[in-house]
């Protein structure tokens, strides 16, 4: 019954591998190998996806990092309900995300009279589509973060403390270093989200070729009017996606590995 218990487990998992990879790897067999990689629509959009999100992702790096480490340092009454809330865009389907955005930060939106007044037209434009990345992306970042800083020793911060380092020395100088593994698994996956980001950017930002229009907005664009440039543009995200992903699962083990060989180092030294 072992046996075959583990057998019947197997087979799921070859199962599920092959029907999800199978979509993957049918479209990097039919990438075309001509110019379409290069093309002014691809190009197009691979510059306004690059710009976007590295703007979207010194954003919620900015914010995102103390933020995190405020709420996984920090027991404060509804600390669970302001975590909840951090995750709320994580659950939100990305059409009622792009609407939010929309009517929030539109012309008709709850801020629009303010923002006209002050000459920002946000909808439609680059800016729109680094707040729909923001929006997605940094709920995925600031989870990741908590759970990282979270895991850095307790007595350690109250060490350096001790020895009279203020709270900004100690979070930099201590709690970011010993974080970083973490920190940067999560930045990947959220810069890997971001990338992908669809309904909320067509929402409120449109796909205006050269402006707005990013990776997978150009996939969507080009459906219907040439598959060679949609798989192109499709095989160059899931390039991204992998490389993303590797850099996800590698930077922790590569971090444990340089602490071990510091620790090592400083034993052999005191030694």
């Amino acid at each position: 019954m072992r046996h075959l218990f583990s057998a019947v487990a197997a087979a799921c998992l070859a199962a599920l591998l092959a029907f999800l990879l199978l979509p993957v790897a049918a479209v990097l067999i039919r990438v075309p190998p001509g110019s379409a990689w290069w093309g002014e629509v691809a190009l197009d959009a691979l510059r306004v996806t690059l710009l976007t999100s590295l703007v979207a992702n010194l954003v919620f790096l900015l914010l995102g990092t103390p933020a995190a480490y405020l709420v996984a340092t920090r027991r404060f009454r509804g600390r669970a309900l302001v975590v909840t809330l951090l995750e709320v865009p994580l659950v939100l389907p990305p059409a009622v995300a792009g609407i939010g955005l929309l009517v929030a930060f539109g012309r008709a939106g709850i801020l629009g009279g303010e923002l006209s007044a002050l000459g920002l037209e946000i909808p439609f434009t680059r800016l729109a589509v680094v707040l729909a990345v923001v929006f997605v992306a940094a709920p995925l970042y600031v989870r990741q973060a908590v759970a990282a800083f979270e895991a850095v020793d307790a007595e350690v911060l109250a060490a350096a403390r001790t020895l009279g380092a203020g709270p900004f020395r100690v979070f930099r100088r201590v709690a970011l270093p010993m974080a970083a593994g973490g920190l940067a698994a999560g930045w990947a996956l959220a810069f890997a989200r971001g990338i992908g980001e669809f309904g909320a950017t067509i929402i409120f930002a449109g796909s205006l070729q050269g402006v707005t229009q990013t990776l997978p907005l150009a996939i969507y664009a080009q459906f219907e009017q040439d598959l060679d440039t949609a798989l192109a543009i499709g095989g160059l995200l899931i390039a991204f996606s992998l490389l993303l992903l590797f850099t996800a699962k590698m930077v922790p083990g590569w971090t444990r590995l340089r602490s071990t060989s510091t620790s090592t180092s400083r034993a052999g030294t005191s030694a």
